[in-house]
């Protein structure tokens, strides 16, 4: 995420950045604001007081992901799903490194396996 936020904000603008902003159908002016914004949430993903907000605001930056490769019918499993596979990611490195972000499984599950009056 890092790499490819800071791609989009080398000026003059790569080609392959370019090249990819117009396939997808967005203009390639806006690769710098793009890149700023995936930078914002995945510096805010690193900062320990801050990581589950910063997980929350990737996962909505990878959804758009999502929706335009869906919206541009490209393959499911190599393209369209793949965002899913990093957010998946991002989220089990979340797990493993925050115990606050355990608790709320466990809290789950014991309200869960708990019997009801």
């Amino acid at each position: 995420m890092l790499f490819d936020g800071v791609f989009k904000l080398v000026q003059p603008t790569p080609q392959p950045v370019t090249d990819s902003f117009v396939q997808l159908g967005y203009n390639p002016a806006s690769a710098a604001t793009v890149g700023v914004i995936s930078l914002a949430c995945t510096l805010l993903y690193l900062i320990p007081r801050s990581a589950a907000l910063g997980a929350i605001l990737l996962t909505g930056y990878l959804g758009g992901a999502v929706a335009t490769h869906f919206r541009l019918d490209n393959p499911l499993f190599s393209h369209v799903l793949f965002p899913t596979y990093i957010a998946l990611l991002a989220w089990g490195g979340l797990f493993l490194r925050d115990e606050r972000i355990r608790q709320l499984f466990r809290s789950r599950q014991a309200a869960q396996s708990s019997p009801r009056a």
